[in-house]
């Protein structure tokens, strides 16, 4: 992470059209503070001047992006959620391949969406429903709802969070859902909660003003006296480690 790509992050996110591969690339700065999204990008219109012409649109994608698929082993890999390295390995998270299929295909002149459809996002290319976790395989189901940019870049950090949590609590695990709950705090719109989540991170992580601070912070916000009552504890007792 840098402050550069954070704040290159949070306008891109807030901008009128958003750029949603540049975005997903950005997240993966947190991983590799040196990426530069500029080749992956590159990537990506060298995948588009590969798609043949003459096809049905989802078949032209498929003759290039069948390759791309998923594996259950990937839903515990923090790789499958970073774009950099979905586009290297060609596997990932259906979202991160949805991402994928998406950007390609607008390359190409073509509307496509990623539908978030619950457990697994599929993705519309013109008036055919595809998914990309099983390299494009068509699917007979209605197509919706759309993810927009926020809610898409919402489900992608929420997807981290949810596999730092399951790796235990160790300190990477933490550092790594901290990140993940400050670009989603970044974001637009985002649930109240996670700057609850933000300040018991960092007590967690050893930062307790800090979190203390964040934690009061939201008891002010949070509609519910019982948590606000909550948040207030625990930033007493992250302040009570500091003597």
């Amino acid at each position: 992470m840098t402050a550069a790509s954070r704040a290159q992050f949070a306008e891109v996110v807030r901008s009128e059209q958003v750029d949603v591969a540049l975005a997903c690339l950005l997240i993966g700065a947190e991983v590799d503070p040196g990426l530069d999204p500029a080749p992956w990008l590159a990537e990506l219109d060298a995948l588009a001047w590969e798609v043949p012409t003459g096809l049905p649109p989802h078949e032209a994608l498929r003759s290039v992006l069948g390759g791309f698929r998923g594996f259950a082993e990937d839903y515990d890999d923090l790789r499958s959620s970073l774009l950099h390295e979905v586009l290297r390995r060609q596997r990932g998270l259906p979202i991160l391949l949805s991402v994928v299929w998406c950007q390609v295909a607008q390359r190409c002149g073509w509307h496509a969406a990623c539908l978030g459809r619950p457990g697994h996002v599929l993705t519309l290319v013109e008036h055919v429903v595809v998914d990309p976790f099983r390299g494009g395989e068509v699917r007979d189901v209605e197509p919706e709802p759309v993810l927009d940019p926020n809610d898409l870049l919402l489900r992608v950090l929420t997807n981290i969070r949810a596999l730092a949590t399951r790796q235990g609590t160790s300190l990477e695990s933490v550092r790594t859902r901290l990140w993940a709950t400050e670009l989603s705090l970044l974001l637009p719109r985002h649930p109240l909660d996670l700057r609850r989540e933000r300040g018991e991170l960092l007590v967690r992580s050893g930062a307790y003003v800090e979190g203390a601070v964040e934690l009061e912070d939201y008891a002010e916000v949070v509609p519910s006296q019982e948590q606000a009552d909550a948040a207030r504890a625990t930033a007493r007792l992250a302040r009570a480690r500091l003597n």
